[in-house]
């Protein structure tokens, strides 16, 4: 009788754990990273009460808990817990559990805190990965014919390549015809991309940030007239773990973050941004408002790198498409700013192309050379645009194939080296290049 009621507990456990599963839509994702707090991120399919449980790699015996939550329908079933009992410079193992189960997966999920070096060391070495426009299939969405959407396991490429923290330089999902004009819509599409299997290890062991551009933001081309842009804001800081968003109090999606001693300004490139055929008014894409806040953070900032993340090319003079060149006032007035308040270190990322390549633009000797890396596309198709009309690319970096990024800073206080490295989607180098911290430094 004894074994008759052991096997009957193990099928019911069991039975509880296919249920618990089940009730996972998508991740668990890591968010931002501090020295006392991590984001952590998961999606359920319907209500359900979900916590993590964390530990140190190094001591799994002290383990602490985040508060619990039940997710909820009017928010898309997310829920954004934090870890806010870990210390500096270490590494962690957590564990998910929904409706009191753990959920079980074949790929770690780990997450680390950032580390105390100041007055203690040289900055640690920092690897971060970048990488913009995510087309996901579904074909009863979809345009007919050839899929838009191809070689995703390049997630698996980055995945591998092991760095801190992921930047989504924009176009991270693409909201279809279907999507635009509900909230429905718009929660669908980003619930049906962050669900992409291959996705789901990357998600789970390394820090997400990420910008937007005009496809997760709404249609082709959007400006600050679409309608929904406010349920596009809500929905948007649901799905990511950014630590901030409108830092300028004008809504939208605004901010910046820190890692080790570097420092990233997010930009919001839609939510302000005139029509490009609207000549009528004063025309922007950032807003003075913006850039403003923008260039008084960048005089505050003593990072050796200060990376300006937008949905858009800035340097290239190639005034077609949506890059800022087509907006010469606007963008005039953003450089200026940088060069009069003697920014140094200012380095430009970004997406939206298709392609993947880096501007270089000096106007004299007096200043350092501005440098803007353009990297695209991860899955959404690809074109190999040489772009003529850029005085600045450099041509050697232009890319027509799925690729991502991995920036590396290392090096000593006052001698750190960014290097670049752009890779296929089988993680194979395509390219490298090198910025001393030196070089962007006014004479």
């Amino acid at each position: 009788m004894r074994k008759y009621l052991l096997l009957f507990l193990l099928c019911i456990t069991n039975l509880y754990s296919v249920v618990s599963q089940d009730l996972l839509q998508s991740g668990p994702m890591v968010g931002y990273s501090t020295m006392k707090e991590v984001l952590l991120w998961v999606q359920t399919t319907k209500a359900a009460e979900v916590h993590f449980v964390y530990y140190e790699k190094e001591n799994a015996k002290q383990r602490f808990t985040t508060q619990k939550y039940t997710t909820e329908v009017n928010t898309g079933f997310v829920a954004k817990l934090i870890a806010d009992k870990v210390l500096p410079g270490k590494k962690y193992v957590y564990e998910l559990f929904v409706n009191g189960k753990k959920i079980q997966k074949d790929y770690a999920m780990e997450f680390e805190s950032q580390q105390l070096w100041q007055w203690r060391t040289d900055p640690p070495e920092v690897n971060f990965a970048i990488g913009s426009c995510n087309y996901v299939n579904e074909v009863e969405f979809d345009r007919p014919g050839k899929p838009y959407g191809s070689d995703f396991d390049i997630f698996t490429a980055i995945h591998k390549k092991n760095p801190n923290f992921m930047l989504w330089l924009g176009d991270n999902t693409y909201l279809r015809e279907p999507d635009w004009d509900s909230r429905t819509g718009i929660f669908h599409r980003y619930t049906h991309t962050r669900s992409l299997p291959e996705l789901q290890p990357l998600l789970a062991s390394t820090h997400n940030y990420a910008i937007w551009d005009d496809h997760d933001y709404g249609p082709d081309n959007s400006n600050s007239s679409f309608p929904l842009k406010e349920t596009s804001s809500e929905i948007f800081k649901l799905f990511w773990g950014n630590p901030n968003y409108d830092v300028i109090d004008k809504g939208g999606i605004t901010g910046s973050f820190t890692w080790a001693d570097l420092e990233f300004f997010l930009l919001d490139n839609r939510y302000y941004r005139t029509a490009n055929n609207n000549y009528t008014t004063e025309r922007q894409i950032l807003g003075k408002t913006q850039i403003d806040w923008l260039i008084n953070a960048l005089t505050t900032s003593d990072a050796p790198f200060k990376f300006l993340v937008i949905g858009g090319q800035v340097v290239s003079s190639e005034a077609m498409y949506e890059n800022h060149a087509t907006f010469p006032k606007e963008r005039n007035y953003l450089i200026e700013k940088i060069r009069e308040a003697k920014i140094e270190g200012v380095v430009f990322l970004d997406g939206d192309r298709h392609h993947t390549v880096l501007s270089r633009m000096q106007e004299n000797d007096n200043v350092y050379p501005l440098y803007d890396l353009t990297c695209s596309s991860l899955t959404a198709g690809a074109n190999t645009n040489k772009e003529p009309l850029n005085a600045y690319k450099i041509d050697d970096t232009i890319v027509g194939q799925h690729n991502f990024g991995i920036l590396n800073v290392k090096g000593p206080r006052k001698e750190r080296e960014l290097t670049i490295s752009i890779f296929n989607k089988d993680g194979e180098e395509l390219w490298t290049k090198k910025i001393n911290e030196k070089d962007l430094k006014y004479n």
